[in-house]
């Protein structure tokens, strides 16, 4: 599928507003000393930014159904830009930044179910899965930039020069969404007096089955996205590179990662309309799976072997996610997309809270305190069980259903 204007503007904008999901992730293991934390306490502001994030999509999400994804979507982009320059602003502490950093998850939530809602509003479903990847793609690409920026800023003026480097990026993308989404219609689906949410969701098995593997993909890739780059910089501290240098350099290891997704997801997408939903997200699954429990144990191991193995991982881990987008989709009634999301999205990124956490606290358990940690393959294992749940959820899917139609949509 080939973007067109409306599809590229927003992408655009979703790259923009993404730019500074990885900041604090780029410039950890310059904050672990500088803020003076445990990696308990640490993965503890990404289980605040994960949980504010699973909460603003509960409610962004829903609030959607009520008054349209295109109007949810505006008023969240500005949020997230203003969120995002204040904790660029006073992000200097633990505290000022678990607070700060949650501010900026709360107010982006807004902008991720939408557009999946937007686009499911304007493509059919034989195109849809390839729409859908360009926009997961679109946030893999702000990744990429949010941690190139903070790798090349943290070298020039430390990390509060990242984190307004990176604050740009939100800023610059409610802008873009001001202009693109002008002429688009905010579209309300009206309801069927015998629908509701527990027969169009709750007792939906597909859809249930796809909220599980959606839950545990999220355990699974928000957890490897905290702390990759940490793991990365102590990788590659072991070969002798200096501590500042080793952070820059794991910035641009991990956003070539985050490149990776990024041809996952427009390659996946595409590929799923092809073959099926079913067989792609079995084979990512359980390839990711495989990853996680090899990934932590390359301590030690060649720079190459570390990223070969972690570009598949990335890959792999984030590849299906714009088929779980697009499955469910298919599965739910559009009148009820909206409050299906926010149950997904609930679970999904609940969990994405708690992983980092629990990566966490077992590298501390598995390291020596007060020391760099050098045992990371048990902390990672943690979350390869994510990628064996996502793989259980894949083998129990069902075949491919359409939709039931509904009642006509209202424009507003």
């Amino acid at each position: 599928m080939r973007l067109d204007g409306w599809l590229l503007a927003l992408c655009l904008a979703r790259s923009c507003m993404m730019a500074m999901f990885m900041s604090y992730a780029a410039v950890l293991p310059v904050l672990l000393p500088a803020w003076g934390m445990t990696a308990t306490m640490a993965g503890s502001v990404s289980t605040g930014f994960q949980g504010g994030y699973a909460l603003s999509l509960v409610f962004f999400s829903a609030l959607a159904d009520r008054v349209g994804a295109r109007r949810v979507f505006v008023w969240s982009a500005w949020l997230t830009a203003v969120s995002a320059l204040l904790f660029a602003a006073f992000a200097r502490s633990y505290v000022w930044g678990l607070v700060l950093y949650s501010l900026v998850a709360v107010a982006n939530g807004g902008t991720y179910t939408t557009a999946i809602m937007l686009l499911a509003d304007r493509y059919p479903p034989a195109r849809r899965g390839a729409a859908v990847g360009w926009l997961i793609a679109s946030s893999s690409f702000g990744y990429a930039i949010s941690l190139v920026v903070s790798g090349a800023a943290l070298r020039w003026g430390g990390y509060p020069a990242a984190f307004f480097a990176t604050a740009c990026g939100p800023v610059a993308g409610a802008a873009i969404v001001a202009v693109a989404l002008r002429d688009t219609p905010n579209v309300i689906h009206a309801r069927r007096p015998d629908s509701r949410f527990g027969t169009a969701v709750l007792k939906n098995p597909r859809a249930m089955r796809l909220i599980s593997g959606y839950t545990f993909h999220s355990w699974e890739l928000l957890g490897m996205w905290a702390w990759a780059p940490a793991f990365l910089a102590a990788a590659i501290a072991v070969t002798g590179a200096a501590s500042v240098r080793a952070v820059e350099l794991s910035a641009y290891v991990s956003a070539s990662f985050h490149m990776m997704g990024l041809i996952a997801s427009t390659t996946m997408g595409g590929l799923s309309d092809r073959l099926g939903r079913r067989t792609v997200l079995l084979s990512l699954a359980a390839s990711s799976a495989l990853c996680s429990f090899v990934f932590g144990w390359l301590i030690g191991w060649p720079i190459a072997v570390v990223f070969v193995v972690g570009a598949a991982y990335a890959f792999t881990a984030l590849g299906d996610s714009p088929v779980l987008s697009t499955a469910f989709t298919e599965t739910v009634l559009p009148s009820y997309l909206g409050a299906g999301l926010a149950l997904r999205s609930l679970l999904g990124f609940g969990a994405g809270a708690i992983a980092p956490l629990v990566f966490g606290a077992v590298l501390d358990a598995t390291n020596v305190s007060g020391a760099l940690p050098t045992t990371w393959g048990w902390a990672f294992m943690t979350l390869g069980l994510g990628g064996v749940g996502a793989t259980w959820a894949a083998l129990g899917l069902p075949r491919e259903r359409v939709p039931a139609a509904e009642t006509p949509a209202v424009l507003r």
